[in-house]
């Protein structure tokens, strides 16, 4: 497949992946959309070929990743192996030749940090060090456009925050610094960016803005971490996964989502949106 674009981007099919082929398209690269399902691809023409892959597959993952030289590597869906997939798509990445990784990782990415998936993200991060190829990790916090969809249809936002606050981010700030990378990917080679909104915000000011802004009467309300396992048993979600939304919550009650960072503007030239902006656009 050499003779395909060498500016290869995963998650195209999907909000912040998308995000990035739209714009790397617009400012004209070329670019290999390496997608689980190439019907699914958004039409981009000509310069971006859409190629099957899925993560935990390197049987068919590397002969896909054969000629790329710059990798948009999206995380996967949450799932309990995906640590296990990233693995399989960076060694796969690493055989096929692959020079550099932008992979999106998340902010304060620790192997002991409270976010049980961000757990994940560091692990992953160590993997692609330990691969020999370059790489650049963009930690993003919390996702802003998440914030509207955390109240229930009683209009209330529940969870074990407490008074903490993070320094969420839109997703589209996140594809503007994505593409700001990609556009000279050896200028930003062994960097770390943390990527954050405009403001530390908690969940109890997220319900003002999202009352003021859209009509919609929104409060929060603080669970106790027992309430917060309780409150989403009904759910039917297996435990890793309650355990990580739970988990949520406390890496902001902790501080662990804290500090506003001046990475997006950095990088893009432009302050990142806040919240009263995001709520006022089109959502995708």
């Amino acid at each position: 497949m050499t003779d395909l674009p060498d500016l290869a981007v995963t998650g195209a099919t999907g909000v912040l992946g998308g995000m990035v082929a739209r714009q790397l398209s617009d400012a004209g690269f070329s670019q290999r959309l390496l997608v689980r399902d190439p019907r699914r691809a958004p039409g981009l023409l000509d310069a971006a070929p859409a190629v099957a892959v899925s993560y935990g597959d390197p049987v068919l993952s590397r002969p896909a990743l054969e000629g790329v030289k710059v990798l948009f590597m999206v995380s996967a869906a949450e799932a309990e192996d995906r640590l296990q997939q990233h693995y399989a798509f960076v060694d796969a990445a690493a055989e096929a030749g692959v020079q550099h990784i932008v992979y999106t990782s998340f902010f304060g990415a620790a192997p002991d940090c409270t976010f049980t998936l961000g757990r994940d993200h560091y692990a992953t991060e160590e993997r692609i060090r330990a691969s020999g190829m370059g790489f650049t990790f963009l930690r993003d916090n919390f996702y802003l456009d998440f914030l509207p969809m955390l109240a229930g249809e009683d209009g209330v936002i529940r969870g074990p925050a407490g008074d903490g606050v993070m320094a969420a981010v839109a997703r589209e700030d996140i594809a503007r610094s994505a593409v700001a990378v990609l556009r000279d990917p050896a200028v930003h080679a062994g960097a770390t960016y943390d990527l954050t909104g405009p403001e530390d915000i908690s969940l109890a000011h997220a319900a003002e803005v999202l009352t003021r802004s859209t009509g919609r009467t929104v409060t929060y309300q603080h669970e106790t971490v027992k309430e917060a396992f309780a409150s989403r048993d009904s759910y039917g979600a297996p435990a890793w996964q309650v355990e990580a939304w739970v988990s949520t919550y406390t890496a902001i009650a902790a501080g662990e989502l804290a500090g506003v960072t001046s990475d997006v503007h950095g990088l893009t030239g432009q302050d990142p949106m806040p919240l009263e902006e995001l709520v006022k656009l089109p959502q995708l």
